[in-house]
């Protein structure tokens, strides 16, 4: 097989993923050979030379046969592992267990190529799917935020490491939605230590939301959480910074005037002390890192 002819396949596989994978669609092919797929993974020993095998798999995808694309992608890795077939197989079948839900198992497949490909032309797409498949598992703020966590580190390295790359504006989104998930989190424990008045665990949980998460939708109630907690507890001087630098950077937020008419029934006003770290943490949030 001419190398001209190898590049054309894999441009076209690359091509047909992409458009699969961002565009959501889901290609149909038209008179197709109606002939039954044989399951090589039964096979005791498989024949096929790997650039059958890959092209059957490339078939399988664009008539929407996933399960039998990833065996025929698997398969090539069994016969010619550290071939470049193997090498494009690992792609395709990373991706294939990203669109059937196998989230885990893209995990450990993507993985795998990149500790052995990480300079290849394909290394930022696995990265991208690596990332997609921490990103599909995230869930809701009241549960574990692992998930959150990975996303974060996965899509860090794309945007990283292949700067360049075509995924990097949707990874810089999708790490922007965990930084969000993470923050509420934190949101999250901290009201609760908040309701039952445990007032130093819960300025800990909004101090991670100001200092670590600053560009989070999190940030203002979590100002004014810090606000209430400290007018609380009768520390007034840093009640009144925390609303200070909140009326600086959001003079609008409905979480301001709460903050603002908390202190006013005290008998104070906002008014910053530069020596708070809440001051701080403010010169950062007009500085919008």
């Amino acid at each position: 097989m001419s190398f001209a002819r190898s590049e054309s396949m894999n441009i076209a596989a690359r091509a047909l993923l992409v458009s699969l994978l961002l565009a959501g669609t889901s290609a149909v092919v038209t008179g197709c050979n109606t002939k039954k797929d044989i399951d090589i993974t039964k096979l005791g020993v498989d024949t096929d030379p790997p650039e059958l095998l890959y092209n059957q798999g490339l078939a399988n995808i664009k008539a929407g046969n996933m399960t039998e694309a990833g065996k025929k992608f698997d398969a090539i890795n069994q016969q010619q592992p550290f071939s470049e077939w193997a090498r494009k197989a690992m792609v395709m079948s990373t991706f294939v267990k990203f669109r059937t839900g196998r989230y885990d198992d893209a995990v450990q497949t993507g993985n795998s190529y990149l500790r052995q490909y990480p300079a290849s032309e394909d290394a930022d797409y696995v990265q991208y799917l690596v990332g997609s498949s921490y990103a599909k598992q995230i869930v809701d703020v009241t549960q574990d935020q692992r998930a959150a966590q990975q996303t974060m580190e996965a899509m860090g390295k794309l945007v990283t490491n292949y700067p360049k790359s075509q995924y990097v504006s949707d990874a810089q989104e999708k790490i922007r939605f965990a930084r969000d998930q993470l923050a509420g989190k934190e949101m999250q424990v901290g009201r609760y230590y908040l309701e039952r008045k445990d007032y130093l665990a819960a300025i800990s949980r909004f101090r991670i939301v100001v200092e670590k998460y600053p560009t989070t939708n999190q940030i203002e109630e979590a100002l004014a959480r810090l606000v209430e907690a400290y007018y609380a507890m009768g520390i007034l001087p840093e009640a009144q910074t925390a609303a200070a630098v909140l009326g600086h950077n959001y003079p609008d937020s409905r979480w301001y005037k709460d903050s603002y008419a908390l202190l006013k029934k005290g008998g104070v006003e906002p008014s910053e002390n530069s020596g708070s770290w809440i001051s701080r943490a403010g010169k950062k949030l007009l500085l919008g890192t």
